[in-house]
Order: structure tokens, then C-alpha cells, then sequence
């Protein structure tokens, strides 16, 4: 089921154009993150300084929030941290921490600060298998998908996504960890069986052959592709995750995948995604979208500026939801 309209409208309303710099009341803006070492945590910081903007980078798990009537508070580090002037914030959540983090992210919200991602969106992109049903309700090509929560039926499971071998996954994993490839029943049986009893969540996926090995991921900012890269696995690996390895070239994405890339985002309501897509024999399959992409790689691959690219729209985003608090 897709999420409400009131809330897609709500999280895409037209943008304002771009202007030269912001005004008074919109230079600050606070980013979400738990090390600000991080490489894209930095190239933020560096983009909304050129823009004359003044950056804040709040840990996470050290803001507090106070909930009263009709007057929401944030502490940060024991001191009020004043939202009044405060343009934007954007998330940059790790799934460790996404219980946590979209809680903050939406007392930011109760306090009229404008948020880049929408927290209910980041919360719907976590959860694989939702966003999954998102995508295949709006026509959206997917790899074929089950659920399982122990390891019984496994033969089942599997002739539903096209036989062996098979993809298992976490249903909250990131950046390649906990994606295995089953070749036998007995190994999707193990898989499943220990992760059950480790109260983790699993997909079985239909590995998609004709891509093994690579990937494309694609970096979409509002509504359009600001860059995209095709992931290659190194020698002996299936999982093409720079993280794990994996070498990123820049690609020139077909319209096809552009916007399938984009509606993506938009079913799941966020305004930056990174889209994950398989080179199917029928055209993209969006494996997942990650709501706090990492573009260490996509920049260094590219040589776009795509932090500035996200800064640049969260000021337009920011400028369109001025002074309209949502809860």
C-alpha cells in the first residue's frame, strides 16, 4: 500500500528557485550525524560554507528531546539548542541508530524545522521489504521477494523466486552486510534457521544472473539524477558495495533508468536517495534505497560536486516549507 497522498504532497511541494545566497534567516542549518570526520558529513559542511550558510553537525545520541505542550525542546549537549533561526536539517542516520535517529529527526519536525529526509520516508526506506511493496504497487520493476521468519517451507520459499541459487538478506542490512548467496537448500535452511534464532528478519531474493557481480547505484537528489555509477565486485565477491571492495565507474544512466531511479524516491517520499538497480534482462530492478547515501565513492568516480547538490536543494526545500510546521 502506498503511503498517503497528504504525505507525498506534503514532502514534494515545487521547489523555489535556486537563488545566489540564502537570506538572514536561513543560514543555519544543522546536519545529523555521529562523526563529523565522515567524509560526507565534511563535503556537506564544506558546501553550505561556500554558500555562506552556517553549518552545524549535532550528534545524534546527544540530542534531547523534551516534549511539553504546544512547546517541543531540544537539548543538545545540556544546552537549548535554538531552532528559531534554523533552516534545515538534514539526517544523516546510520542503520544502528535509525530508531533513535528518526525520533529526533521528528521533534525537529514538531519544532517547525523543515527536515531533508522526511522522517516517515527514511523510516519506510529501512525497512526493506515495505519499500519493496512500495515499489511493486507502483509498477516499479523488483527483484522477487519473500519473506520468511523461520526455516520451515524453505523449498517453497525458493521455487517462488526462481530456484537456486538465491539471494538471503537481513531485512535491515547495509552497505553488503548480511546479503549471503545460497547455492543448496540446505545453505538458504542454515542461513535462515541462524538468523531466526538471532531474532533477525530475512528476504529470500531471486538472484538476478545476468548481473552478477555489478550494480548500479544512483545518487537522486528532488527529482532528478545528479550522478550514477556502475559497481563492479572484486575477484571471488557477488556484492558489488564499494565498501566491500567494489569499484565504481561513472555511467550515463538510459532515460529508463533515470527515472526509475527517481519515481523510486518519490514512492518512498525522500528527497535524497541513493538507488540501488539491477541491469535486469527487462529493464532496472531497484534492489533498495539507502536514505543517507554515502558519496565518497560516486564523487570520486564522477567528479560532481554532489554534496553541493544536496545542500543546494535542501535551501530550495527549506524556502518551500517556511514557517509551515508538520507533524
Amino acid at each position: 500500500m502506498a503511503p498517503p497522498r497528504k504525505s507525498a504532497a506534503r514532502a514534494r511541494r515545487t521547489p523555489q528557485p535556486a537563488r545566489e545566497a540564502p537570506g538572514p534567516g536561513e543560514r543555519r542549518v544543522a546536519i545529523l550525524s555521529r562523526n563529523p570526520r565522515l567524509y560526507s558529513t565534511r563535503r556537506l559542511v564544506e558546501a553550505g560554507e561556500r554558500l555562506g550558510l552556517a553549518v552545524q553537525v549535532l550528534d545524534t545520541l546527544r540530542c534531547n528531546m523534551i516534549v511539553a505542550r504546544d512547546a517541543p525542546r531540544l537539548l543538545y549537549q545540556g544546552e537549548d539548542l535554538v531552532t528559531a533561526e534554523l533552516a534545515v536539517a538534514i539526517p544523516r542516520i546510520g542503520a544502528s541508530i535509525t530508531g533513535y535517529g528518526v525520533k529526533v529527526a521528528n521533534h525537529f519536525v514538531a519544532m517547525g524545522v523543515p527536515v531533508l529526509n522526511d522522517p516517515p520516508a527514511i523510516t519506510r526506506s529501512r525497512d526493506k521489504l515495505r519499500a519493496l511493496q512500495l515499489l511493486a504497487a507502483a509498477g516499479i520493476g523488483v527483484p522477487p521477494t519473500v519473506m520468511a521468519h523461520d526455516g520451515t517451507h524453505v523449498q517453497r520459499l525458493v521455487e517462488q523466486v526462481g530456484g537456486l541459487p538465491a539471494i538471503v538478506k537481513l531485512l535491515r542490512g547495509t552497505q553488503g552486510v548480511g546479503v549471503m548467496l545460497a547455492t543448496t537448500l540446505d545453505e538458504v535452511k542454515g542461513i535462515v534457521s541462524t538468523f531466526y534464532e538471532l531474532g533477525q528478519e530475512i528476504l529470500i531474493q531471486q538472484f538476478i544472473a545476468e548481473s552478477r557481480g555489478r550494480d548500479v547505484r544512483a545518487l537522486v537528489v528532488g527529482d532528478k539524477v545528479v550522478g550514477a555509477m556502475r559497481r563492479k565486485a572484486r575477484k571471488g565477491e557477488f556484492r558489488a558495495n564499494i565498501h566491500r571492495g567494489g569499484e565504481g565507474k561513472p555511467i550515463r544512466l538510459s532515460e529508463e533508468f533515470a527515472s526509475t531511479a527517481v519515481k523510486a524516491a518519490q514512492v518512498v517520499g525522500l528527497e535524497v536517495a541513493g538507488v540501488d538497480m539491477l541491469e535486469g534482462k527487462h529493464g532496472p530492478l531497484v534492489m533498495e534505497l539507502n536514505s543517507s547515501p554515502g558519496f565518497e565513492g560516486l564523487e570520486r568516480a564522477t567528479g560532481k560536486d554532489i554534496a553541493g547538490a544536496i545542500i543546494e536543494h535542501a535551501v530550495r526545500y527549506a524556502a518551500a516549507f517556511r514557517g509551515r510546521p508538520e507533524l
